[in-house]
């Protein structure tokens, strides 16, 4: 079932970010990100890609990027962690006639934030409740829509929706244009609950899978040990570390 993509705006919080491409298969996106084609995880959850041995924020330095990759509605797309590629390569993905976005569905402050680009070029983007602030070489791209949908005034350099109304309300206007005018649909089943595999695209992060040849050897030692483990998931990266330790000792 195809969900469109304007429920990512009640999501109360959600650290990530999502690239779709279209015409690339979600093994080819994963690839024009930075990720190695051989080196891709078993399918995992979103609770599970924080269990991998990765350092996902590091101040003052570049932090480990993953992404989950997965296909909706005739694009692919993936789901970023951590310090992920896609603001730095939606130019690149989009080479050899492929289109590419790059939305950001943060919260209030900062904004979120819509990207375009097309056969190697940055097209249009802006900011979501700032989207008379625009750029790329086609900034008014969506200008029409935008101004039949109540964001823009004619001209397209006033918002036209009130100061006060709530920002959720003011992104659902936006972000519908952007569902419609593309196609974009991503179900949400996929953001937590669904299986992806996952691949590092920025770093060096541990991307061993529960699907190691110790993994049932190492969750009988963790749960003689005190710890608690998932039968059917990852076996974490902490739990892994913890049981080579005892073994090394």
């Amino acid at each position: 079932m195809d969900d469109g993509i304007q429920w990512l705006v009640d999501l109360d919080y959600w650290g990530s970010s999502i690239v779709f491409a279209r015409g690339i298969s979600p093994e080819e996106l994963a690839v024009r990100m930075g990720g190695d084609p051989e080196a891709a995880t078993e399918p995992i959850t979103d609770a599970e890609i924080w269990d991998i041995g990765a350092e996902m924020y590091r101040p003052g330095a570049d932090g480990d990027g993953l992404i989950r990759v997965g296909e909706c509605a005739g694009w692919s797309f993936a789901l970023e962690y951590g310090d992920s590629t896609g603001s730095d390569r939606l130019v690149g993905v989009s080479r050899d006639g492929i289109e590419a976005i790059h939305l950001v569905p943060m919260l209030e402050h900062p904004p979120a934030t819509f990207a375009y680009a097309y056969n190697g070029r940055d097209v249009c983007g802006f900011g979501l409740g700032e989207e008379n602030h625009r750029w790329g070489e086609q900034p008014d791209l969506l200008l029409p829509e935008l101004v039949s949908g109540q964001v823009l005034c004619p001209g397209g350099n006033q918002l036209a929706y009130p100061e006060d109304e709530h920002y959720k309300v003011t992104y659902r206007r936006t972000i519908a244009i952007i569902e419609k005018r593309f196609g974009l649909s991503l179900p949400t089943e996929q953001l937590e609950a669904g299986r992806l595999p996952a691949y590092a695209v920025r770093g060096q992060p541990d991307m061993s899978t529960c699907q190691d040849t110790n993994a049932e050897a190492i969750r009988t030692w963790a749960r003689a040990n005190g710890f608690i483990v998932d039968e059917q998931g990852r076996v974490p990266a902490a739990i892994r570390e913890a049981h080579q330790l005892a073994t090394d000792a």
